[in-house]
């Protein structure tokens, strides 16, 4: 037995009755199988719909966050902080929102960023949303933490890149395990999850019980780990991270490493001392520092520090097409989405996830043209404004 799996025994055994009542309460956990496009007005619509098809404490985990919730609030309403100035005159129709990211392009700069467990939202888990994030012509970012094996996924986003979340384990025979695999399946980037190395308080979870109905099969400690609390899932994964990791995974792997959870200047430019490949600006979607500050009002002085060394991707609030332009404008190279993903995963399957997709792709494409903008070199060339009333 490796050491991480005696710390799960040792966690799992001694959680208490509680959660192992919680999880005997989700059995049999009955996620959608829709398989059908959808017809979205925004995706603030989609969250109150998928609350009635996701069981309890799934919607609880996927669409909560940590405290009081300030701060996942405060990820939308940030964005409100910088005005795009319209413009007139400039000759343009049908913008264009291809770009290219380490030699792959991409038919628009809005990605699926990493999100655990999609069994929770649909059976069909990963290997749907593969698929969608294939055919929009993006990258998905494979969790960890996924309900599906790394092959799976892999073959049904074939032909599209992806790239890989990784939560690094105590083991680093694990570890060298999880990154062969993630090499074996093409994988073209690694994500180190960097904020996560304790939960964040998230209560919705304690009031819900909620535990893991599903296993994780990409991370050998969990292949058939149900009824883990989120605190006993990353209480297995190393909780002190040091720029060595950034250097060992990168030389380990061969594969540009991006640094997840940057949100300073100065947590940037440690990132790239140590040979980060690409910094993401996010604070976890608001689901681990309640009282910290909004992503948006973080990217622009990371982005800053970056100074276009390595690429810049950012997620935390997204919500429409305008939040995808402003983030690029302010520094972003690509957009992640997450939440509204899983939102359309529930209520139709990889359709669903397309749905989404195709949603925010014509939304930008609408603000693209409003402020005179072409391409997205255009958007990242644009000066946004202050908001005085902010």
């Amino acid at each position: 037995m490796t050491e991480v799996e005696k710390d799960v025994q040792i966690t799992h055994s001694s959680d208490n009755i509680k959660e192992e009542s919680a999880y005997a309460n989700q059995v049999p956990y009955k996620a959608s199988e829709a398989e059908k496009p959808l017809d979205i007005i925004n995706v603030f619509d989609l969250e109150l719909e998928a609350e009635k098809v996701i069981p309890k404490g799934g919607y609880g985990y996927i669409s909560s966050g940590a405290g009081d919730l300030w701060t996942i609030k405060q990820n939308i309403d940030s964005f409100n902080h910088k005005l795009i100035v319209p413009r007139v005159l400039k000759n343009i129709e049908h913008p264009n929102q291809h770009t290219s990211i380490f030699g792959c392009d991409l038919a628009t700069p809005i990605i699926m960023a990493p999100v655990a467990a999609h069994g929770l939202a649909n059976a069909a888990a990963e290997p749907a949303t593969a698929k969608a994030v294939a055919e929009s012509g993006s990258i998905m970012t494979i969790s960890s933490y996924a309900n599906k094996p790394f092959k799976e996924i892999s073959e049904a986003g074939a032909g599209a890149p992806q790239w890989f979340q990784f939560y690094m384990s105590k083991d680093d025979g694990i570890n060298r395990d999880i990154l062969d695999e993630t090499k074996a399946n093409g994988v073209k980037a690694i994500v180190l999850t960097a904020d996560a190395t304790v939960g964040g308080n998230r209560e919705a979870d304690k009031r819900n019980g909620f535990v893991f109905p599903l296993g994780m099969p990409i991370v050998q400690a969990y292949q058939s780990g149900v009824g883990h609390s989120m605190d006993s899932v990353y209480g297995s994964s190393k909780q002190v991270l040091s720029p060595k990791d950034v250097e060992f995974i990168a030389s380990y792997s061969g594969l540009p490493v991006f640094v997840k959870g940057v949100q300073s200047a100065e947590d940037a430019l440690i990132s790239l001392a140590s040979g980060a490949g690409g910094i993401w600006v996010t604070n976890h979607g608001g689901r681990q520092l309640d009282g910290g500050p909004a992503a948006f009002d973080s990217l622009q002085s990371v982005a800053e520090a970056v100074d276009k060394k390595v690429p810049v991707v950012f997620d935390s609030g997204v919500r429409r097409g305008q939040h995808v332009f402003k983030a690029l404008a302010s520094g972003a190279d690509l957009v992640a989405i997450g939440r509204p993903a899983i939102y359309g995963l529930a209520l139709g399957g990889s359709q669903g996830v397309k749905s989404v997709f195709d949603h925010f792709k014509h939304e930008l494409e609408i603000v693209m043209q409003l402020a005179g903008t072409k391409t997205v070199e255009d958007i990242k060339n644009t000066v946004l404004l202050d908001n005085p009333r902010s």
